[in-house]
């Protein structure tokens, strides 16, 4: 699986991109690689997903497996991996949250 580990202003998650895919089990994912001793170590895990009102939308999971609603932090890193990566190519980018 390929992932990016990115840091915000205190915040380490790791991001996957799930445009074209989807994670079975993303609460379970998110303890196992979220583990700073065992894992990759984290604040937890965020999917990268397709939006239809967005350019893309985040779903977060926090390294307990619970699902977090929101993450400044988080969504500014998920802007800046969508320009990084070529899949949004503006200066401005709307990123959504779960619900959109």
């Amino acid at each position: 699986m390929e992932f990016t580990k990115m840091h915000g202003c205190g915040n380490d998650y790791i991001y996957i991109n799930c445009l074209n895919r989807e994670l079975e089990e993303p609460e379970r994912l998110a303890v196992v690689l979220s583990d700073r001793h065992f894992g990759i170590g984290g604040d937890g895990i965020v999917l990268i997903q397709k939006s239809e009102v967005a350019d893309a939308r985040m779903r977060m999971f926090n390294n307990d497996g619970s699902e977090g609603k929101m993450c400044g932090n988080a969504i500014r890193c998920v802007a800046k991996y969508l320009y990084d990566n070529d899949i949004v190519d503006k200066k401005e980018i709307k990123p959504g949250r779960k619900e959109g």
